[in-house]
């Protein structure tokens, strides 16, 4: 007889109701054979009075089995573990180690070692590097909450509340195409414009959409790392051209042409990423005629053109654009916060149609409440109330940052003080490496991590991108202490 007794344990202090969590212990035993099939289980009178419940719970549980199809019941005989179970078949463990099931896949699938990547977990007491952040605590919460609270107010939000359109909220579309015409210039319309979850979705569209079959994309040779992963995982023939003070040079994308097809060129245009430079006026223009000429797209990816310290922002490639040949992808993610998963993708109406068509197979539509309520805080001005307060923030930041490298670190690290942007473009000194940094640096609670992906190919640039936006002025001079106790620590070690 098995001993139900003392292997049953309910929890009655639990909200699972007790019949559920009967019902439960009955199918783990059976599951393990501990009751094979046509065992014969106790009477819910006897049962219940074994386990210490009322009949009802017990009889209720029994019902729940035969609905699962676990049980079976036989007319003037009883309830027996249905006799038509096959048997489950585990992994067997030498040496009895246990490996948790959730840690094992029982299937194959494919990885790609492009997207592995192992993000270092956090800890209050040191202090990350990034590669150009925004500070979280400088969003405008209590605006947007406000916002989203007046938007959701009114009774006409019901419409959105069930499926919508692949391109995003009306609202939001109609809201953006007058704004980023009034700031970037752009003459576009809503039919020219797909809502996407940040700039990565509109990056991997329109790469799912131009590349096939090792088609020819042109990179910078340091460029930003997501993209290039993108690139990648479809399968491009990525070739890359140098970068210089004045951004993507054009004449090598223009020896590139020559010789092959070429389906896009990738541009960061307002700050290069990762090394910050603005692309010029006259690299811009024949840009944009090798493009007419040779019928490639431009993926133009605008991710912080908001943030200029020393000039007025410079006007997108997709404002000078008359043939159609620029794809423009931007995101508030940036100039807000990283979790507000709102960019767009502005093309020509007949990309963007199916952009949204190949959008619907992995996303069905975004948030339209949260895209609703954006539309009501840029047309409102409370976005560009925002902006203009983070960048006297920023610069500050910025000049303290660049004023402290220079000032205690010079003899280590060379760089340009960036003329906007986020981050900046640190060259280490060629004696020492940054795999060296990295470790000594750990021991002065300083992370910093990911500095390969910026020397994966020919070229070497001993070079990284280090964020300063997301550090109080406080911050930065702790930083800055790290920084120069690692480095002095390496130099003497190399005496």
């Amino acid at each position: 007889m098995f001993p139900y007794k003392t292997s049953i344990t309910l929890d009655r202090d639990s909200k699972q109701p007790l019949y559920l969590q009967l019902s439960n212990q009955f199918i783990l035993l059976i599951k393990d054979r501990t009751l094979p099939p046509e065992t014969k289980l106790l009477g819910s009178r006897t049962l219940s009075e074994q386990i210490g419940v009322h009949r009802k719970t017990v009889v209720a549980c029994y019902e729940e089995l035969m609905l699962q199809g676990w049980v079976e019941s036989i007319p003037q005989k009883g309830t027996f573990v249905h006799s038509c179970l096959p048997e489950l078949i585990s992994q067997n463990f030498a040496n009895n180690e246990h490996i948790k099931s959730n840690e094992n896949v029982g299937f194959t699938f494919y990885k790609n070692e492009i997207l592995n990547r192992t993000l270092p977990s956090t800890d209050a007491d040191y202090i990350y590097v990034n590669d150009g952040l925004s500070d979280g605590r400088l969003t405008p919460i209590n605006e947007l909450a406000r916002t989203y609270r007046r938007v959701t107010a009114k009774k006409s939000v019901v419409q959105h509340l069930s499926y919508g359109t692949t391109y995003g909220n009306l609202q939001l579309r109609d809201v953006l195409a007058k704004y980023l015409h009034e700031t970037r210039g752009l003459k576009i319309s809503r039919e020219n414009i797909l809502i996407t979850r940040g700039s990565q979705m509109g990056i991997y569209l329109s790469t799912q959409l131009l590349v096939k079959n090792h088609d020819i994309i042109i990179v910078g040779e340091t460029n930003y790392s997501a993209a290039d992963n993108t690139f990648q995982y479809h399968n491009a023939n990525i070739k890359r051209v140098p970068v210089d003070e004045n951004g993507l040079s054009t004449n090598d994308i223009a020896a590139y042409c020559k010789k092959y097809t070429v389906k896009a060129v990738y541009v960061t245009s307002h700050h290069h990423h990762p090394t910050t430079v603005t692309l010029s006026a006259e690299r811009r223009i024949h840009l944009l005629n090798l493009a007419k000429q040779y019928k490639f797209a431009i993926i133009e990816d605008d991710y912080d053109y908001d943030f200029n310290y020393s000039h007025a922002p410079i006007l997108p490639l997709a404002s000078h654009d008359t043939n159609g040949n620029v794809i423009y992808i931007g995101s508030v993610c940036k100039t807000v916060a990283p979790v507000f998963r709102v960019g767009y993708l502005i093309a020509s109406k007949e990309f963007v149609n199916e952009a949204a068509n190949l959008r619907r197979i992995v996303d069905r539509q975004g948030d339209a409440l949260l895209e609703l309520a954006f539309a009501d805080f840029i047309k409102s001005g409370d976005l560009d109330r925002h902006i203009k307060k983070v960048m006297k923030i920023y610069k500050a930041r910025r000049d303290l940052f660049c004023k402290l490298l220079k000032s205690e670190l010079s003899d280590f690290f060379e760089f340009e003080v960036p003329m906007g942007g986020m981050a900046v473009w640190l060259t280490l000194d060629i004696q020492y490496s940054w795999a060296l940094v990295e470790r000594i640096a750990l021991k002065n609670k300083l992370v910093i991590s990911g500095w390969e992906r910026y020397d994966l190919f020919d070229v070497k640039h001993n070079a990284i991108r280090i964020g300063f936006a997301s550090y109080t002025n406080d911050e930065i001079i702790d930083f800055i202490e790290a920084l120069k106790i690692t480095m002095i620590e390496i130099s003497r070690k190399l005496i």
